[in-house]
Formats: structure tokens, sequence, C-alpha cells
């Protein structure tokens, strides 16, 4: 199935200049979503995950399906104030801004194979504050997976090490 043609490009949103890659249309489609989790469960079914780390908010689409299909957790990486319990944060930097992320100081425990989990990867500022969040609680970085990733923004190279760990369905 050719997920991109799916994708929907919304012009000078959230700001002027950014050009912003729209998963909805493709959450329109059942089989496509379907297409999406079941990519994923493929790839990490064989890989002991024991918890599907998604980051708000988008990732959280994906992110159930997908703890669901691998027999894991799931646990979600949300924008700063939104979690009801004690937390680790960590700020990093949008294409457009700062902003801050934090998990659960529970959510997970010390040696856990996780997988990462998010709609896009653009700078990857998002997905290196997920990585330091996982690490600090003593847990292993097992996989990174993403829908979109944006090529020309280099977000990979913010991850270091684990940039190999990277899985992406669609590139820009």
């Amino acid at each position: 199935m050719d997920l991109a043609s799916l994708i929907r490009d919304v012009p000078d949103f959230p700001q002027p200049g950014i050009v912003f890659k729209d998963i909805t249309t493709l959450l329109q489609q059942p089989a496509a979503l379907r297409e999406v989790v079941d990519r994923f469960a493929e790839r990490y079914r064989d890989q002991r995950i024991d918890a599907v780390v998604a980051i708000e908010s988008r990732g959280f689409i994906f992110g159930g399906a997908l703890a669901y299909q691998l027999n894991a957790s799931f646990v979600p990486v949300r924008k700063a104030g939104k979690l009801p319990a004690e937390t680790l944060q960590v700020a990093y930097d949008l294409e457009y801004g700062t902003a801050e992320v934090e998990l659960h100081l529970d959510a997970l425990e010390p040696g856990q194979r996780v997988l990462i989990l998010d709609d896009l990867l653009a700078t990857g500022g998002t997905a290196a504050a997920a990585v330091q969040l996982v690490e600090e609680l003593g847990a292993t970085v097992a996989g990174i997976a993403v829908v979109i990733e944006l090529d020309f923004l280099h977000g990979r190279q913010k991850l270091g090490r684990h940039a190999d760990l990277i899985h992406t369905l669609i590139h820009y």
C-alpha cells in the first residue's frame, strides 16, 4: 500500500513557512491504519518489546494498537503538566520552538526493552527527549518507529548512537 499518497500537506501550519504532514487523511482509511500497525508489528514482533512508549499526541493513535499486537505495555510520553502522578521531564527543541515532555516515574522498570513510537521524525528533538526519559528510568531503547521522517531536517543526527534503531515507513 502506498501510504505516502494518503498524507495531506497543509501549508503554513502551525505557523507560516511550515508544511505540516497531516496523517488524518491516512487514518480515515481503515486499511491504511491497519497497514501501519501491521508493518510495525511485523518488524518488532520477535524483538521482545516490553513497552511501547508513544509520544503525544499522534503517536498515541498507533501506540495502543501496536502495544496490543506486541503484548507490551503502553506508556505515554506527554507534554508537561498532562500526567497526574510524579514525572520526569525533559526540555527539547522543536522545528519551530521549544517544549517539554514528561513520563511517569513508575512507567518503566530498569532493563525493560522499549520501542519508542511517534508519527513524525522532524528535527529529532522529541525523539531524543523520549530516549533520554527512557534511559533515565534505566530501560533500554530497542527501537524507534516513526510513520514519517522528514529527511531534509536531519533529525536522525540528533539521535546519535540511536540513529541506527530508527525504522521509518515514509520518507520525505
